[in-house]
């Protein structure tokens, strides 16, 4: 039977059925996306024939498509075998065709799947298959036995095993019937939502000693229930040798499966004894064991699925936050024995000064260090202070606001995740940007520009690196790769990039600029110094058409010759928008009102798209608008230093610094994050904590719980 691909369009049907959308939107979409379009520019740029999709659907419907794709070259390769092979069950190879995924492909494919020598393959060489399909037919006693000896004395090839006795003959047959039901994919797809609907995963402890996963040591949950973060953290702790993990099925339920299969009823006769045993060795040695690797798989799957979500939103939230703009930054990166190194920026992010002091255990060189510091500050005319929060974090913020205070200095000063610092200290990137100091003080000069653009400086360390959430070390790394990297490039070109002081870093997750291209704008912008205009990306090596067309319309250029090169409009729109201006009337920086009817009335005569010319009125009210403005500032310094100063049904604000799939983690300011457990996150029923809060955002907070010897905070959310 002849396979046909599937087209385009049949395919992009599907991904718009199944994400509730367009078909001709979907369609568009994809097309735009083959012709080497970026997403980013595809939703910013091309609404009109999108439907307005947002960066994210647009990644979700390639994905999607991607999956049909790697579906239809598996069923191609499986109509080819089966052709191979001359099967001709023509409803085999329409079952394959209707299949929507790849597990039903492979359980379709599985009888034919060419395997290894198994105990069934064995016994099929022995002469075995008739004596097995005569008990399946629940041949009589007299006729099953009669066969059986006749297979004794059978020639057998060269290199076989003769059968030995009759019962080693119907162990032979048994096995043919295991291998045949093992490989039913009717009766697999039913076990495999018995284990949905009624199985557990259970887990228990293979040592002793505590740890971190205790909680899982006499463990049991319905497959049904159990979240992702709960089979995320029992697969770590059996990874590090800590869990002993199995998926379970009550006998009841299988063996009823199983007996129904093979019409094994108990009847007192020699076929039905055999079938009986059959049911029993083909769930245990073959079935069971196949789809709990299969379930387990389903199950990482589905979790990475979910964290993946999780990771996404958390770095978008810690990529918005707002720049501090205008202050001269004492940084502080703290530590014990090595000390904490401490860095001054000016406004612009550069480097002024540096050095290590050693204010807390095990040296307490306070008043040193505090000299060291004073005489910096006064020098440089710091008036912002940023604090890592890694470890000696909280000490060290202790010693700096005793210092402040005893000073007069009121100096606002704010904890900084240092997450990925001391990773981008000891990059070429780093030793490019700052060549003549020590790799250990680098990383507090990044930290102070964390505060003044969170995202400039963000972008030089691999997006995973940045900590948004548990687990990352457990996801497919390639997959985490691309999925966060798509999150940074989407908020990049929502924000937009100024092309004369963004680093090359910045500019690679620009649309349709990659590193050489970025490395290239920067080497032109040194040469030739600042752009004047958009048009003069074209002079830029290997910055061809197709690039310009992508990336223009996210680059900023500040008092450019074309005012239109500091706002969010494409140069393909420049002259449809100096026509609106001309026609409406409308002025750069200002709140325009136009008529929605002229408006359409507009995009008729000129044959532009309605959501464009929306956008270019939007653009010319707030040309240099950065959309991160609308996002929570960083918090300043608080007045709660250590887990001490905390008593049950204190009120606090605190900000938060990660979302995880069972609550959020907010900083109060001690050395420990407290947890708001999902349970605690409003009065009401939260199925997912992103609905209440986000990284970044400022919560109000009542203490619940303080164990200072564990470590731990509960918090709640709760007004009652």
């Amino acid at each position: 039977m002849e396979f046909i691909q599937k087209d385009l369009s049949q395919l992009a049907t599907e991904v718009a059925i199944k994400n509730e959308l367009s078909p001709k939107h979907v369609l568009s979409s994809l097309e735009l996306l083959g012709d080497g379009n970026t997403i980013p520019f595809v939703a910013r740029y091309r609404k009109e024939q999108t439907g307005s999709m947002s960066d994210e659907s647009l990644r979700l419907i390639e994905e999607d498509y991607r999956l049909l794709l790697d579906l239809e070259s598996r069923k191609q390769t499986v109509f080819n075998t089966l052709n191979d092979l001359e099967i001709e069950d023509e409803t085999l190879y329409l079952d394959v065709l209707k299949a929507t995924t790849l597990k039903e492909v492979e359980d379709l494919y599985r009888p034919y799947k060419p395997k290894k020598r198994t105990r069934a393959s064995i016994a099929k060489e022995r002469g075995l298959q008739p004596l097995a399909d005569m008990i399946l037919e629940r041949k009589n006693d007299h006729e099953i036995e009669s066969l059986a000896l006749e297979l004794l004395d059978k020639e057998l090839k060269e290199g076989v095993k003769p059968l030995e006795s009759i019962e080693e003959a119907y162990l032979g047959a048994s096995d043919i019937l295991a291998e045949k039901a093992s490989d039913d994919p009717s009766l697999r797809d039913i076990l495999r939502k018995e284990y949905y609907g009624h199985g557990l995963i259970k887990s228990h402890n293979k040592k002793e000693e505590d740890s971190v996963y205790r909680l899982y040591y006499q463990y049991q949950e319905p497959l049904s229930k159990i979240a992702s973060h709960r089979y995320l953290a029992i697969n770590r702790g059996e990874a590090q040798g800590y869990l002993s993990v199995s998926i379970e099925l009550e006998e009841n339920l299988w063996l009823r499966q199983m007996i129904h299969y093979f019409f094994a009823y108990g009847k007192d006769c020699l076929a039905e004894k055999i079938l009986n045993d059959c049911a029993v060795d083909a769930y245990k040695r073959l079935i069971a064991p196949s789809l709990e690797n299969e379930i387990r798989n389903d199950l990482k799957q589905k979790a990475e699925d979910e964290s993946m979500k999780l990771f996404s939103l958390n770095l978008n939230n810690a990529l918005m936050v707002p720049p501090m703009s205008g202050y001269t930054i004492l940084a502080l990166d703290p530590g014990f024995r090595n000390g904490c190194k401490w860095a001054v920026v000016n406004p612009q992010g550069g480097y002024l000064d540096a050095g290590v002091i050693y204010p807390v255990e095990p040296f307490n060189k306070v008043e040193q260090s505090q000299r060291t510091l004073l005489n910096t500050i006064k020098k440089h005319g710091v008036n912002l202070c940023a604090i890592g929060n890694g470890t000696a974090g909280r000490e060290t913020e202790r010693f700096f606001a005793n210092m402040n205070q005893e000073e007069n200095l009121n100096i606002p000063f704010l904890m900084v995740d240092e997450s990925g610092a001391s990773i981008y200290s000891a990059t070429k990137l780093a030793a490019s940007e700052l060549p003549n100091l020590e790799v250990n003080l680098r990383s507090a000069i990044s930290l102070a520009r964390r505060i003044q653009d969170p995202l400039a400086e963000l972008v030089k360390i691999d997006p995973w690196s940045i900590g948004v959430g548990q687990y990352q070390h457990d996801m497919n790394q390639k997959r985490l790769s691309t999925t966060l990297g798509g999150v940074v490039e989407d908020v990049v070109n929502r924000i937009g990039v100024s092309l004369n002081t963004a680093s090359s870093s910045l500019l690679s997750y620009v649309s349709g600029v990659n590193k050489s291209i970025a490395q290239n704008i920067v080497a032109y912008r040194e040469a030739n110094g600042a752009f004047k205009s958009r048009a003069e990306l074209k002079k830029v090596p290997k910055l061809g058409p197709k690039a310009f067309e992508q990336c223009a319309g996210f680059l900023r250029i500040a008092d450019g010759k074309e005012p239109f090169d500091n706002t969010s409009v494409h140069p393909e729109s420049y002259k449809v928008a100096k026509l609106m201006i001309e026609k409406f009337n409308l002025k750069l920086g200002q709140k325009n009102q136009v008529n929605p009817d002229e408006l359409v009335e507009f995009a008729k005569e000129y044959q532009s798209g309605i959501e464009t010319l929306q956008d270019i009125v939007e653009a010319i009210e707030q040309p240099g608008r950065d959309i991160r403005d609308d996002f929570p500032s960083p918090k300043l310094s608080s007045d709660i230093m250590s887990m001490e100063d905390l008593h049950k049904g204190q009120q606090l604000t605190g900000v938060v610094r990660n979302v995880t799939a069972f609550g959020a983690f907010v900083d109060l300011g001690v050395q420990q994050d407290g947890l708001v457990h999902i349970s605690q996150m409003a009065d009401r029923f939260v199925k997912d904590p992103t609905e209440i809060v986000s990284v970044g955002q400022e919560v109000k907070v009542t203490v619940l719980e303080v164990d200072v010897d564990k470590k731990r905070i509960s918090l709640s959310m709760k007004k009652n």
